[in-house]
C-alpha cells in the first residue's frame, strides 16, 4: 500500500474490503492513469488527458502525486520537433494497481453475496 495505514490481510474475515483501499492509487483519476499505463505500457501525456477529460494542470498535479509514490515513471522527450511526456508504471505500480483491483473485487463479491442472499 502507498498511502494511509497499513492493508490488512485481504482474506481477515474480520476486515472490511474497503480499509485496504489505497487513497493514491483509489482516486478516480489517477486509477484511471494507472488503468490506461497499464494497457498501453507506455503512454503520451496528451492522451491520458484526452481520455480522462482532464486539463494539462489537473492531470500533472496527479502525476506527481503517482511518481512521488513511485507508482509511475516520467520521461520527457521529443517526437520530431514537438515536446512530449510519456508515462510507464513501475513494479510497484503494476503491484499497487492489482491489490487496488484484488480489493474492488472483494467489494463487488460482497456485495453480490448480500444481494444474493437478500433476495432467496
Amino acid at each position: 500500500m502507498t498511502g494511509g495505514a497499513a492493508s490488512p490481510d485481504p482474506d481477515a474475515s474480520s476486515a472490511h474490503p474497503v480499509t485496504g483501499l489505497d487513497d493514491v492509487v483509489h482516486q478516480r483519476v489517477r486509477l484511471g492513469v494507472l488503468t490506461i499505463t497499464h494497457e498501453a505500457r507506455r503512454v503520451e501525456f496528451g492522451y491520458l488527458r484526452t481520455q480522462l477529460e482532464l486539463t494539462a494542470g489537473n492531470l500533472s498535479q496527479h502525476l506527481g502525486v503517482l511518481e512521488s509514490a513511485g507508482l509511475i515513471e516520467i520521461e520527457k522527450g521529443y517526437a520530431g520537433r514537438r515536446g512530449r511526456t510519456w508515462v510507464t508504471l513501475t513494479p510497484a505500480g503494476r503491484t499497487a494497481l492489482a491489490d487496488e483491483i484484488g480489493r474492488l473485487k472483494l467489494l463487488i463479491a460482497r456485495v453480490e453475496t448480500n444481494d444474493s442472499t437478500m433476495e432467496g
